[in-house]
C-alpha cells in the first residue's frame, strides 16, 4: 500500500480450453510459431497501446494537480509556524518530485517501446509513490482534496502498469517457450541428419563386409585347393618328418652334454688360466657352456689340443682336481669319443639341411602370401562389423530421443496455443 492505493485483487485468468485437435509434421512448426508469436506480439500491442493512450491523460491530470497545488499556501498562515514550515516543505518535495519525474509516455510502435513504457511508468509511480509515502499526513490532513484527486489517479495509472506488465510478462513468457520449442526442434533435426549419416555409414559398411567377405572366401577357396593339392600333402609328410628329425638333435645334444660335464670343472678351470688367443678363447668358452655348437670338423684338432693341455695341466699341478686318475680318464673318453661326435653332428645338419632344402621347394609360393591376406581380410572384416555395431548402436539411441524430445515439443505448443498438436514423424 503506497500512499492508500494498491493492487486491486485480480480476477484469476483461467487457462484457455483446448478447442481443436490437429495433425502437424515438424516441417509446419516454425510457421505455426511465426504466425502464433505475430498474431501474440500484435495482440500484446495493440493491448498495451490501448493501457498507454488511456494512462497518457492521467499523466497530464497529474501535473496540472502539480501546478495548482503549487499556486495553494494550503492556509498555513493559519496554523503554527513551525508545523507551517514542515507543510510547505512536504508540499515542495511532492511538487519537485511531480515536475522532475513525471514524464510524457513513449509512443508505442514496437516491443521495445512497450518495454520502454513499462520503465517510465514504473519509475514516475515509485518516485511520485515514495514522495507522497514521505508526506502522507501533510496531504492528507492539509491537502485533502489533492489527496484524493492524487489517489484516483495514481491507482488507476498503477493498474494500467500493472496490466501492462503482466502482458510483457506473458509475452515474454511465451516468446520463451516459442525459443525452447525453435532449440528443441533444431536438435531433432540435427539427430536427424546424423541418424541419417549414419545410416549411410552402416549401408557403406555393410557393403563393405559383403565385398571383403566375398574376398576371404575365394581365399579360403584357394587356400583350400592348394590344401588337397598332391604337392602339399607331401610337404606336409616332410615337414612332420622334419619335426620328428629335429627331435634327435636334442638326443645328440645330451649325450655330448652328459661327456663334456665329466670334464667341465678341469675345463672351466682351464678356461681361467689359459693365455690363449682371442679363436681358441671363444672355442673353449663354447666347449664349457654349449659344447654341441662346436663340435664341426674344422674345430676337430683345436678341441683335441686343448683337452691334452687340459691333461698336461693337471699332470703339472697348474689345475687341481680331486681324482686325477679318474679324470685324466674322462679326459682320454672324451677324445676318443670326440671323433663320433663330430660325425653324429655333421650328420644330423647335413640330412636336416636336405630335408629342409626340399621341405621349402615343396611349399607352394602363394600360401603363405594367402595366408597373409585372409589375416588381413579377417581384421578388417571385423572392424567393418564393429564400425556397424557402434553405428547401429548411435541410431538405436537417436531413434529413442527423438519420440521424448517430439512429445516435449507437443506438450509446449499446447501452452503456445489452444490447440492440441499431434506431431507426425512421417
Amino acid at each position: 500500500m503506497v500512499f492508500g492505493w494498491g493492487k486491486k485483487k485480480q480476477d484469476d485468468v483461467s487457462v484457455e480450453e483446448v478447442s481443436q485437435n490437429k495433425e502437424i509434421t515438424l516441417s509446419n512448426i516454425p510457421q505455426i510459431l511465426s504466425e502464433l508469436g505475430e498474431l501474440r506480439k500484435s495482440k500484446t500491442l495493440a493491448a498495451i497501446k490501448d493501457l498507454r493512450n488511456n494512462t497518457a491523460p492521467l499523466i497530464d491530470e497529474l501535473i496540472k494537480i502539480c501546478n495548482v497545488l503549487e499556486q495553494d499556501n494550503l492556509n498555513v498562515d493559519d496554523i503554527d509556524k513551525h508545523l507551517a514550515i514542515i507543510v510547505v516543505r512536504g508540499k515542495k518535495q511532492v511538487i519537485d518530485v511531480i515536475k522532475k519525474d513525471v514524464t510524457p509516455l513513449p509512443k508505442i510502435t514496437s516491443l521495445d517501446d512497450a518495454e520502454q513504457l513499462n520503465s517510465v511508468l514504473n519509475q514516475i509511480l515509485k518516485k511520485v509513490g515514495d514522495v507522497l509515502g514521505r508526506q502522507t499526513r501533510v496531504i492528507h490532513i492539509f491537502a485533502k482534496k489533492y489527496a484524493t484527486q492524487l489517489k484516483d489517479n495514481l491507482e488507476v495509472m498503477n493498474n494500467n502498469h500493472s496490466e501492462i506488465h503482466k502482458l510483457l510478462k506473458n509475452y515474454n513468457s511465451t516468446k520463451s517457450l516459442s525459443d525452447e520449442i525453435s532449440e528443441t526442434l533444431n536438435q531433432i533435426n540435427a539427430l536427424t541428419d546424423s541418424r541419417k549419416e549414419k545410416s549411410h555409414k552402416i549401408t557403406d559398411a555393410e557393403e563393405n563386409s559383403h565385398s571383403i567377405q566375398s574376398e576371404i572366401d575365394s581365399i579360403q577357396n584357394s587356400i583350400s585347393k592348394t590344401h588337397s593339392s598332391e604337392s602339399y600333402k607331401k610337404y606336409v609328410d616332410l615337414k612332420n618328418s622334419l619335426d620328428r628329425f629335429g627331435q634327435q638333435k636334442q638326443k645328440i645334444i645330451n649325450e655330448i652334454n652328459d661327456q663334456f660335464t665329466k670334464i667341465s670343472r678341469p675345463l672351466s678351470r682351464y678356461e681361467h688360466i689359459s693365455s690363449l688367443d682371442k679363436d681358441q678363447k671363444n672355442l673353449l668358452s663354447q666347449l664349457v657352456a654349449n659344447p654341441f655348437s662346436v663340435l664341426v670338423p674344422s674345430n676337430k684338432d683345436s678341441i683335441i689340443i686343448i683337452l691334452e693341455n687340459v691333461r698336461k695341466g693337471i699332470a703339472s699341478g697348474s689345475i687341481s682336481v680331486k681324482d686325477i686318475d679318474k679324470t685324466f680318464f674322462n679326459i682320454t673318453e672324451t677324445v676318443e669319443a670326440l671323433g663320433g661326435f663330430v660325425s653324429r653332428v655333421s650328420e644330423y645338419f647335413e640330412k636336416y639341411n636336405k630335408m629342409k632344402n626340399d621341405l621349402n621347394s615343396l611349399k607352394p609360393s602363394d600360401l603363405m602370401s594367402l595366408e597373409d591376406d585372409l589375416d588381413k581380410k579377417t581384421s578388417l572384416l571385423n572392424e567393418f562389423q564393429m564400425k556397424f555395431e557402434t553405428f547401429q548402436n548411435e541410431i538405436d539411441e537417436i531413434d529413442s530421443k527423438i519420440p521424448l524430445l517430439v512429445s516435449e515439443i507437443e506438450d509446449k505448443l499446447q501452452q503456445f496455443s489452444s490447440t492440441k498438436y499431434t506431431v507426425l514423424m512421417s
